[in-house]
This record gives C-alpha cells, structure tokens and sequence, in this order.
C-alpha cells in the first residue's frame, strides 16, 4: 500500500509535496527519478495533463506530503482512491514507475 496521488494534481504539479518527502518517492510528471526538476521549465499549458507520482515500493506513509499539496490530490493509499472512484490514479502511479498495481 503506498500514498497515491489523484487527478487533482492534473495541471497543478506544484511540487510542494517533493520537498517535504523525506525518501524522495515523489516524481514526474516526466522523469523517473528527477523530483519534479522538469516541472520548473513547463509553462501552464505544457503543465496540462501531467501530474506528480509517488513510487509506491519507496513510499514510507509517512504523511509529510498531505498537508503541502495545494490542490488535495494525494490519497493516503489505494483503498481511498478507489473510495473516491479514481482508479485510474492508482494505475498511472503503478505504471510510471514500470509497476504494475494488483
């Protein structure tokens, strides 16, 4: 089980969640493993239909990232965004990172 973040954070990737991260799961909405950094160039309409991802094996539920997302997009794990009908987030997640969610 990890935090997933939601279709809120489409367009928004404020990356306020990837500072506070203390394991640095938090990337995309492009690379892999680069903390958001590509985010800073994107002007608002590149931003659109992009999102951030939490790696869901480095994940530590700590919480840090919930308070700092500006927009409420992070879930706290894969049962609440299924409460919420956002399947499709757990997926996106899963796969950015070469994973599959079962």
């Amino acid at each position: 089980m990890s935090f997933i973040i939601g279709k809120s954070c489409d367009g928004c990737i404020d990356t306020s969640c990837v500072t506070v991260c203390p394991v640095d799961c938090i990337n995309g909405p492009i690379i892999i493993d680069g903390l958001g950094r590509e985010v800073f160039g994107m002007s608002d309409a590149e931003k659109v239909g992009k999102q951030m991802y939490i790696n869901p094996i480095e994940c530590i539920k700590c919480g840090a990232c919930i308070p700092e997302c500006p927009v409420d997009a992070i879930y706290r794990d894969e049962s609440e965004a299924i409460t919420f009908k956002d399947t499709e987030s757990i997926h996106k997640n899963y796969e950015f990172y070469g994973l599959k969610y079962e």
